[in-house]
């Protein structure tokens, strides 16, 4: 329930610092309103929407890390449970005594089959 509330938490974050980001204005856009273009369209003034916009991202920004931390708290505790089941370390991996190699396991037309009398490396002229 608690993992759900923080998932539900930094989602809602991480949309509101794309938000945020994407409404403020860059650095080089102070140089226009200088002029007087667009400075009475500004919905907190000339100034306190940068300090506004910049405070909230900052919260939601720092929200979004401290629930990002949530989040990896959760799976390393899931990880634990679980025993951290996985596939096993192929160097320490053994084959019993009796059982069939893999090898054996591959199916062979009969065609391809060598005969008793046939040998599978061709030998050398000198060989022969």
């Amino acid at each position: 329930m608690l993992e759900t509330v923080v998932v539900v938490l930094h989602l809602l974050g991480a949309i509101g610092v794309v938000v945020l980001v994407l409404l403020q204005q860059g650095k080089g856009a102070d140089a226009g309103a200088s002029f007087g273009a667009g400075a009475s369209n500004t919905v907190f003034g000339s100034q306190g929407s940068t300090t506004f916009l910049s405070r909230v991202t900052a919260i939601l920004a720092a929200a979004f890390f401290i629930t990002s931390l949530g989040l990896a708290f959760f799976a390393n505790q899931k990880a634990d449970m679980l025993g951290r089941a996985g596939l096993p370390d192929p160097a320490v991996l053994e084959v019993p005594q009796g059982s069939k190699s893999a090898a054996e396991d591959v199916p062979v037309l009969e065609s391809q089959a060598p005969t008793s009398g046939e040998q599978d490396v061709p030998q050398s002229p000198e060989a022969q």
